[in-house]
């Protein structure tokens, strides 16, 4: 069992020679390699599908109880300073392991049957090898400095993928709105890095929190720059996550393909944040503080996602703030002080999220068969209905998907959102009602969604709707260039920056028109990963439940022992879990009901109910205005910022410049004359000075 230790390195290097296998094709033999497109995937594929094997290896010796394993060495050094690489594997590694490698394979499997007519379907399955890669690497690092490198790697990554049609202006702008607003997450997170280490002289988590924690003791350094500390590493999981109030990138990061969305939101950038959070959480336990910021701002995130999904329509986009809303819960529960709990929604959600936003994409692929490519047709679920005659397999697995996430049991999501909210009653009870009210609000806008697409009649063929669409879509773009406020035709009307009549914006994932008066199943390279992930998402959650924990045995903080987890959990009390499960399926049920009310039986009016509450809807159609006020103050205040100082650039620092060559050269120009080679006209000169030299000193 030893070998399979000394050979860890190589399951984030299986992907990455994939990718620069394929990446060097791709420069050196640009036709022959993009005419092997499927023997490049199977390539691809193969490498993550034997780094995923790796991964289960491991997890399977750590769960029989194999020591963590931790393999290093001297990197660079500089005369007391060290930097040491390598790799180490403990429960929390081997967990990500196979979370993030099972996902990315399904995803590429994916991949196949969604990209299929695209031109860059080589370069795509390049990138995406290579994000996972960077992940793997991230996973397996055994100190913050090497954490940092794959996490820019990551950045980079989501970068190429988020703009990967970039020649689509809406894409190219996603891509910069993401990096940009993750530099500012990462440059918090450098300068926290940086402080601990002059704090603490080490880059080891445990070494950090430890020292920390006797420096703040002992009153060498103030509880007020141990804040601090923690809080600047704390911002780089907030952008990478997408926590309030670095949330924004994440809904337009949706302008790449459907399978990157799913990654993205599943196992690899965002899950990136919260498992920073996870390795750093022996420096933030000892400061209180700190982990009051975290909880409450991931309670927060996790109220502000969900609040606004209600009134999405881009099936994409409803899923997105979702995602910002199930991360608030794992941030809460982080900050909270449970880290079992925090980590084991990671787990389910990272399943039943990839299922849905590959789900989505299945959907969108069957309707582009009768709306054509137009993601402002495509992406919008008043266009769908009744999906679930033409897709059974699909709305098979969203379905379950849906009740995943909405907290039903015994699906997975279940048990650990219910794990998360019975800790935050213990913690605080009013992060507790934060997290409940979310719950009902989560699966409210899931049968929203679920009724919207696949249950009622097919509305892809009326016209009029099509017409409202492109009509609206058309305003968009006007309102865009003149920057005036667009009309609303009721709930969940679309807004600046959403779908654009001129079909360059989200999946258009091939150039063929509508051929179809019924949409379609989508081949069975896209509906077999659904189908599998949609097991994880009905079983995984058994592994944590409050009768036989065994997850929370495998995964608990440093700071703590197995003999203490194990008895805590013989403190469970079965009367407790029922009150706090029967009030969070409860709301989850009353939410259900309440969505098949207005969008499937319609007896209830949705318009009528914007209409009565119109200051709130606006509030959510219009995403809390948060991207409207980060336009207007860091966008356009920058633009006018960067003019003023070109101004100054111009008229003071040239101006400076320039005048200094004015007088040189009116100088030489006037002292030229002077210069005539006479003899007497110099002495005549002599003369003068002397004689102005006399009479002035000769005065004073």
């Amino acid at each position: 069992m030893e070998v399979i230790y000394q050979y860890a390195w190589l399951i984030p290097v299986f992907p990455l020679l994939g990718a620069m296998l394929v990446g060097l094709g791709l420069i050196s033999l640009n036709q022959v390699t993009n005419r092997l497109r499927q023997l490049n995937a199977v390539v691809i594929i193969s490498m993550m599908a034997a780094a995923m094997g790796l991964s289960f290896a491991l997890l399977w010796s750590q769960i029989q109880g194999h020591a963590p394993y931790i393999r290093t060495f001297e990197w660079a050094a500089a005369g007391n300073f060290y930097l040491s690489m390598g790799y180490t594997i403990d429960h929390l590694t081997a967990l990500m392991l196979v979370i993030v490698t099972t996902v990315a394979c399904l995803v590429m499997v994916y991949t196949d049957g969604y990209m299929a007519h695209d031109a860059g379907y080589v370069r795509f399955y390049a990138y995406l090898s290579l994000f996972g890669s960077s992940m793997l690497g991230l996973v397996i690092s055994p100190n913050l400095v090497q954490i940092y490198i794959f996490w820019e790697l990551v950045g980079m990554c989501s970068y190429l993928l988020v703009g990967f049609w970039y020649d689509r202006k809406s894409a190219a702008d996603a891509a910069q709105k993401a990096f940009v607003t993750n530099r500012v997450g990462d440059f918090g997170l450098l300068l926290g890095i940086l402080g601990l280490y002059w704090a603490t002289g080490s880059f080891d988590f445990n070494i950090m929190g430890d020292r920390l924690a006797q420096l703040v003791e002992s009153g060498s350094i103030s509880n007020f720059l141990a804040v601090l500390l923690a809080i600047l590493v704390f911002l780089g999981p907030v952008a990478k996550s997408a926590q309030f109030p670095l949330h924004v990138w994440l809904p337009d990061a949706m302008e790449g393909p459907t399978p990157i969305s799913a990654l993205i939101h599943a196992a690899t950038m965002v899950a990136a944040g919260v498992f920073l959070i996870a390795r750093m959480y022996p420096v933030f336990e000892d400061v209180p503080v700190a982990m009051n910021v975290i909880a409450f701002t991931g309670a927060f995130t996790a109220f502000l996602g969900a609040s606004i999904a209600i009134t999405q329509n881009d099936i994409k986009k409803g899923l997105a703030y979702s995602t910002i809303s199930q991360l608030g819960y794992m941030v809460m529960a982080m900050g909270i002080g449970s880290y079992s709990a925090g980590l084991f929604h990671l787990m389910t959600h990272a399943y039943f999220k990839a299922m849905l936003f590959l789900g989505s994409g299945s959907v969108i692929h069957g309707m582009e068969g009768v709306v054509g490519h137009d993601p402002a047709l495509a992406q919008d679920m008043r266009l769908m209905g009744g999906l679930r005659k033409y897709m059974p397999v699909t709305s098979t697995t969203f379905l379950i998907g849906c009740l995943a996430i909405s907290g039903i049991p015994p699906f997975a999501g279940f048990w650990s959102k219910d794990e998360i909210l019975g800790k935050a009653f213990e913690a605080n009870p009013f992060l507790w009602l934060i997290g409940w009210l979310t719950a009902g609000i989560t699966a409210f806008y899931m049968f929203r969604m679920y009724f919207m697409t696949f249950e009622g009649k097919f509305r892809g063929n009326d016209e009029k709707i099509k017409q409202k669409l492109k009509k609206a879509a058309a305003t968009i773009v006007l309102e865009l260039e003149s920057a005036e406020p667009a009309p609303n035709f009721g709930p969940g009307a679309m807004k600046k920056g959403e779908l654009a009549a001129t079909g360059e914006q989200h999946d258009s994932h091939d150039s063929h028109g509508h051929h179809s008066d019924s949409p379609h199943e989508s081949p069975w390279t896209m509906t077999l990963p659904l189908a599998l992930l949609a097991v994880p998402s009905i079983l995984i959650g058994l592994v944590g439940t409050p009768y036989a924990n065994y997850f929370e045995e495998f995964i608990f903080p440093p700071s703590e022992t197995l003999s203490e987890v194990i008895e805590k959990a013989s403190e469970f009390n079965p009367t407790e879990f029922y009150i706090m499960a029967g009030a969070s399926v409860g709301i989850s049920l009353i939410a259900i009901t309440l969505a098949s009310l207005m969008y499937l039986r319609r007896k209830i009016d949705p318009a009528a109910i914007a209409a009565k509450i119109q200051p709130l809807y606006e509030l959510s159609l219009n995403k809390w205005y948060f991207d409207d006020i980060y336009h207007r103050v860091f966008v356009l205040g920058l633009r006018r910022l960067a003019r003023q100082v070109m101004e100054v650039d111009f008229r003071v620092v040239d101006g400076a410049v320039n005048l200094t060559g004015f007088f040189t050269l009116v100088s030489g120009e006037g002292l030229k004359y002077l210069e005539n080679g006479r003899a007497q006209f110099y002495a005549l000169i002599v003369f003068g000075a002397v004689l102005g030299l006399v009479i002035v000193f000769g005065v004073t």
